[in-house]
């Protein structure tokens, strides 16, 4: 039965997305392939300290690129990210049902714990990603339970950063029983420092963080198709007078890896656009290969943009086929009869055609209450997108990954 549903999933069309990946099997063969990449890429000697900035008042340096993990293929990769280095790792206990955070502690192991910075996003139980909120009846003990299991999936004794992921709105992030547990987990030295991460109101997201007088880092989106880019480099700057540390993740506009048919995409351009804000201290950027390692870790080396990369950004931004950047602005939301998460599906959309990563597809589709054809009721779609998008369309399609049996996909 899985094997059918399977194979008619992959014949309706998003083969592409899938392939090796979602193959039973083949994490082995791929894991030797890149055991013998990793080993190829150090056997040159020492690796120099790559270039870096200061992570607000953490204290911390970070290099200009940090690793997502939620594509790591395996152990070895992610020590061939130490030994060329990357310093600090981030994963998310949603990440393969908590899988991710045991990969990133097996890769982690035995090396000396002042070497490397582990951070991971934990979401607060039962909250309502569709309305930007937190229970009522939320207890700081039940904050510091999810953070203490994530310790143990790890295997630390603490993790370095503790975000707290779906921080769009400033009630969510100043939420009384959040701000006491983040307190608690740094009391007890269970996390060195609180963050939040947000894909939606960014800018709101990073000055209400900056306020709570808690918070040392912020995770945020950040990319050359940013409509309120003013805003966004106002709230990046008034972040960092309060002495905020600022990752930016989504930094490709999910244009990395369009959908076929579309025009070549510099990621490199892409990248080093994030890094002229100097407010930005990392990226984090989701890394699968050798080969992406390889060039995330030579663009750092020189982050000046040139007329053909600028020339680039300005072909990628009016290109639809790489248009797969939501800008989770909840316009869409209360326009639904179905009161779909619209934006956590355009995230889900987005993971499948631009990152290739079904599991991470399929995390965010398990996060949606919806049926299996949800737009079915509707005889036309209400939704008007204010990117332009074919709300029902997306749905429609990657609502279909649901037919796939999790076990059929990474993670």
């Amino acid at each position: 039965m899985a094997k059918n549903l399977r194979r008619e999933f992959l014949k309706k069309g998003l083969a592409g997305i899938c392939g090796a990946a979602v193959v039973p099997g083949v994490m082995g063969p791929r894991s030797a392939r890149a055991a013998s990449a990793a080993a190829r890429f150090t056997s040159a000697g020492a690796v120099p300290a790559l270039p870096s900035r200061p992570l607000g008042k953490t204290g911390l340096v970070t290099p200009l690129i940090s690793m997502g993990t939620a594509e790591a293929p395996t152990v070895e990769f992610i020590r061939q990210g130490y030994d060329a280095g990357i310093k600090f790792f981030f994963s998310a206990t949603y990440y393969g049902h908590g899988n991710n955070e045991r990969l990133v502690g097996q890769a982690l192991k035995d090396l000396p714990r002042d070497s490397f910075v582990v951070g991971t996003a934990a979401a607060a139980e039962g909250t309502d990603t569709r309305a930007g909120a937190l229970p009522k009846d939320m207890k700081a003990e039940s904050y510091v339970k999810t953070a203490e299991e994530s310790l143990k999936r790890f295997g630390l004794d603490h993790v370095d950063m503790l975000f707290l992921p779906f921080a769009e709105k400033r009630e969510f992030i100043v939420f009384d029983p959040v701000l006491e547990a983040m307190t608690a987990l740094k009391k007890q030295g269970k996390i060195r420092f609180a963050g939040i991460a947000t894909h939606g109101g960014c800018d709101v997201a990073l000055r209400a963080a900056a306020d709570a007088g808690v918070y040392d880092v912020a995770m945020t989106s950040y990319n050359f198709k940013i409509g309120n880019k003013e805003a966004m480099d106002e709230a990046l700057a008034y972040a960092a007078k309060a002495g905020v540390g600022v990752f930016a993740f989504k930094t490709t506009a999910g244009g990395g890896r369009a959908k076929a048919g579309a025009p070549p995409f510099d990621s490199d351009a892409a990248l080093k656009w994030v890094l002229q804000n100097p407010n930005v201290s990392s990226i984090i950027s989701g890394m699968s290969t050798v080969e992406e390692m390889r060039k995330n870790l030579a663009m750092i080396k020189d982050l000046k943009l040139s007329e053909r990369e600028l020339q680039s950004l300005k072909l990628a931004a009016a290109s639809p086929e790489l248009d797969l950047y939501c800008r989770q602005c909840r316009q869409c939301a209360p326009q639904c009869p179905a009161r779909l998460d619209i934006p956590a599906l355009m995230r889900s959309y987005m993971y499948a055609y631009g990152y290739r990563n079904p599991a991470q597809a399929r995390a965010a589709l398990d996060a949606v209450e919806m049926g299996g054809d949800p737009c079915s009721a509707c005889e036309t779609c209400r939704v008007s997108c204010a990117s332009g998008f074919d709300v029902r369309e997306r749905i429609t399609d990657i609502a279909r990954l649901k037919a796939v049996p999790p076990e059929f996909l990474r993670g």
